[in-house]
């Protein structure tokens, strides 16, 4: 419907005196919303008071104009010019029944777009270092992420989904080194694990499956000689680089590098089996380690080199990104020689660009805020817009089991994870919960509403919907009361308010998935859905629809049918099924 106005409005500003063409420039659909009182009509558009001063005319003058000139349509009952210059527009009631028909006709394709948009997006999101299974905190962005994947489709674009994989750097090392102590206390060599390692039960099933057959088993005593004290009376950090470069000394550079390998490979398979089931998925697995392997790290600090971008101090080599709006300048390589992880930041985003992608979406916690700047400052530097890149936060997630706040760590091995997290509430409660709230607000998942068979539920209470209407269509069977979807010429006698409020939210359906790809906002989606379900629930407890007269309840079972569709249209975009029965 508001693509019809948009459209009248385009066409109207065509015929007018060719001072107003300027106003074409204008995005008209940005002018045209929904009214929030009924009094003032249906939609409103502001475009008059947008253009006014470009044409030096009234802004109520200018609307006239435009009134004057669109065409009559059969759903417009009237159009008003009100106030300064709003233009109202008031639709019949057969263009709410006449979209009914567009919604059954259109079925599980109802609110989505062509892919018309010519803007490639490439969208990279959760990213968590493969060093053990993912937590509660990485399913918020596993969730988040996929819903604003398919919004952004619905809404038209070309989405390439991407998973950034951190299998490079000191994090690896230990990974192996943790994975090698649980391998020497698995065959009774009594060495401590280190404070500063990956503690998780995860690291001793890694094990099960390592090819050890070629590595000899160290004493105590070659282990621990002039190795520094662990935490509390020394500093774990130290110890655990001392304990790395030990085992690389002890089993070789190439079989430290197949233990890491190794437990990268199990990790990473995990990670993979555990989004499928959640019902998330990747076009790519981009491989930081593949990055610096193909020379592209060397390759884009070479052009920063060549830009003059660069500059030595102390031994490092810096990067020059407080030119380009970052708070600081950056070092690219350390003094050591050794490349950091801004130094691939810089030639992976500079990859993107490179493989055609024109809007680049990142997806980071809460944490990464200072990363922004440093990472626009970036592509700036190489030749793109630092604009290219828009980064969406998520905030944390805790995790509430009967009351009791749960604590995450990876290291400690003190975390609930995805899995668990889905065995106990359902893939559909997970996804759902996650993007109830904005992602720049903190979430509390609290489990015992997240199992509840009750309206305190929000998406039991949504798909109690769903199956509530599928039980009124078998039951419609079961009395020889069949719904004839072909006879919708009664559907003027949907008059009640609760049919007509109902008939208006569903209409509403494109315009929300519109604004809530815009905003990279799934709430706007639940929030609709939660309204909808609302209304229908009032509605089937207050009207009868299998009534005995044929019109009426065909026209209202077509109301039911419409309202089953689009709520599993909304549910398909936030990854959530649709039951038939509950």
């Amino acid at each position: 419907m508001k693509k019809d106005i948009t459209e009248l409005v385009q066409r109207s500003l065509k015929k007018l005196p060719y001072t107003l063409k300027t106003s074409l420039n204008l995005s008209v659909g940005s002018t045209v919303e929904r009214t929030r009182n009924s009094e003032h009509g249906d939609f409103a558009c502001n475009i008059a008071m947008q253009i006014s001063s470009l044409v030096n005319k009234n802004p109520r003058e200018v609307a006239e104009e435009i009134v004057k000139k669109i065409e009559k349509n059969t759903k417009i009952l009237r159009v008003e010019i009100a106030g300064p210059g709003f233009i109202n527009f008031y639709l019949r009631p057969q263009a709410f029944q006449e979209e009914l028909g567009l919604i059954l006709e259109e079925g599980a394709k109802y609110g989505f777009q062509k892919k018309s948009k010519s803007q490639k997006i490439l969208l990279e999101f959760i990213s968590a270092n493969p060093t053990g299974p993912l937590h509660v905190g990485h399913g918020r962005h596993a969730a988040y992420g996929a819903s604003v994947g398919n919004l952004l489709e619905a809404a038209g674009y070309q989405v390439h989904r991407e998973y950034y994989i951190n299998d490079a750097g000191r994090q690896i090392d230990i990974l192996g080194v943790s994975t090698w102590i649980r391998w020497l206390q698995s065959v009774d060599l009594n060495v401590a694990f280190p404070v500063g390692g990956y503690r998780g039960d995860y690291v001793k099933n890694i094990i099960k499956d390592i090819d050890v057959k070629h590595f000899e088993i160290p004493t105590l005593k070659n282990i621990l000689d002039d190795m520094p004290n662990d935490a509390p009376e020394g500093d774990a950090d130290a110890y655990i680089d001392a304990l790395i470069k030990k085992a690389k000394i002890i089993l070789g550079n190439h079989n430290f590098d197949q233990i890491c390998n190794h437990a990268l490979n199990v990790i990473r398979e995990d990670i993979k089996n555990d989004l499928e089931e959640f019902g998330v998925s990747f076009d790519n697995w981009f491989s930081e380690k593949n990055l610096e392997k193909t020379g592209k790290v060397d390759d884009a600090i070479n052009i920063l080199r060549k830009k003059g971008m660069l500059y030595k101090k102390d031994g490092a080599t810096w990067f020059s990104s407080s030119k380009y709006g970052d708070d600081k300048d950056r070092v690219v390589i350390r003094a050591n020689g050794m490349k950091t992880y801004f130094a691939s930041d810089i030639a992976y985003h500079f990859e993107k660009r490179k493989r055609g992608f024109d809007h680049l979406i990142n997806i980071l916690g809460s944490d990464h805020h200072g990363y922004i700047s440093r990472l626009q400052a970036g592509l700036d530097a190489m030749g793109y817009l630092g604009s290219d890149l828009e980064v969406q936060l998520v905030q944390f997630v805790s995790l509430y089991r009967n009351g009791k706040k749960m604590q995450m760590s990876t290291r400690s091995g003190q975390f609930d994870t995805l899995r668990q997290l889905r065995a106990e509430v359902g893939n559909d409660a997970a996804r759902f919960y996650y993007v109830m709230r904005s992602n720049e607000q903190h979430l509390d998942f609290d489990l015992d509403i997240a199992m509840s068979q009750s309206n305190d539920n929000p998406v039991f209470y949504i798909q109690y919907a769903h199956a509530r209407i599928s039980t009124v269509f078998r039951k419609a069977e079961e009395l020889d009361m069949k719904w004839n979807k072909e006879k919708t010429r009664n559907l003027s006698m949907l008059d009640t308010e609760h049919e007509k409020l109902i008939m208006s939210a569903l209409s509403q359906f494109p315009e929300i998935i519109e604004l809530a790809a815009k905003n990279r906002s799934p709430q706007i989606l639940v929030r609709y859905l939660l309204d909808l379900v609302s209304n229908f629930h009032s509605f089937y407890n207050a009207h009868k629809v299998l009534v005995d007269d044929e019109r009426l309840r065909n026209a209202r079972l077509t109301l039911y049918a419409a309202i089953k569709c689009v709520v599993a249209n909304g549910l398909d975009i936030l990854g959530v099924s649709a039951p038939e029965r509950m």
